[in-house]
């Protein structure tokens, strides 16, 4: 499969124009591309993603400062580190179907690393270091709000699903809960883990993910929604 490169697709979906095209096709480009090219060799994502983080991390904190005025430092860090870990990233990534759009290398390609989790998300945090290159702190912060920092109800679910899950049951069920791997699938270097969280017997939830840990958030994740429909949410923990 060659790799396809849409800039101005891409450059709709996020509602950002880039003045240097360089920045964009560089913040796609994954490291595999980059090494395969034996003339005329560009540059990969890596060092966008530096910069990236960076920019996130410090619209992040702005964000949660202001919103939370009570809240202590160590909450504020635990809150920032859950909303811009690699699934969160990769979970606001998908409305933008980054996947599609990148650079890859033959081998990262046969390795399925289109829906990579760490790709997607390392290329979420390079978009937002070619953003602030390209236009500078107002459209990578807007980016950020848009597409991280929005429908913050449901990905707070996500972002800390386990142990809101935990708080949950513990708070307003009493009862035991586990989590238990049904199914692994896939080859040794690509597996598919999937997974149900059981409360006496009775599925809560079920998810897949590229680890056992990024499955149960999933569940978790579930069985939360769940609970919401049902009308059984506390806002204390929810």
């Amino acid at each position: 499969m060659m790799p396809l490169y849409m800039p101005e697709e891409l450059e709709n979906r996020i509602g950002y124009h880039f003045h240097n095209q360089a920045l964009l096709k560089q913040a796609l480009t994954h490291s595999s591309f980059s090494n395969e090219q034996k003339i005329n060799k560009k540059p990969h994502y890596e060092r966008l993603e530096f910069l990236g983080d960076a920019v996130l991390e410090l619209v992040t904190s702005d964000f949660l400062y202001h919103k939370y005025p009570d809240m202590a430092e160590g909450k504020l860090s635990k809150t920032r580190a859950s909303m811009v870990c690699e699934s969160s990233l990769a979970l606001c990534a998908e409305e933008l179907d980054l996947g599609s759009f990148l650079l890859l290398g033959k081998g990262e390609e046969s390795d399925r690393g289109r829906i990579k989790a760490s790709i997607i998300a390392d290329v979420m945090e390079a978009i937002i270091g070619a953003i602030y290159l390209d236009g500078g702190m107002e459209p990578a912060k807007a980016h950020i709000y848009r597409f991280v920092l929005s429908d913050l109800e449901h990905k707070t679910l996500f972002y800390d699903s386990k142990s809101n899950l935990q708080e949950y049951i513990q708070k307003n069920l009493k009862k035991e809960f586990h989590y238990e791997l049904i199914g692994v699938s896939g080859p040794e270097h690509d597996k598919t883990f999937q997974v149900e969280v059981l409360m006496e017997g009775i599925r809560l939830g079920s998810g897949q993910g590229r680890t056992k840990k990024a499955a149960e958030q999933k569940a978790a994740y579930e069985a939360l929604l769940k609970f919401k429909a049902a009308g059984k949410e506390s806002d204390s923990c929810i």
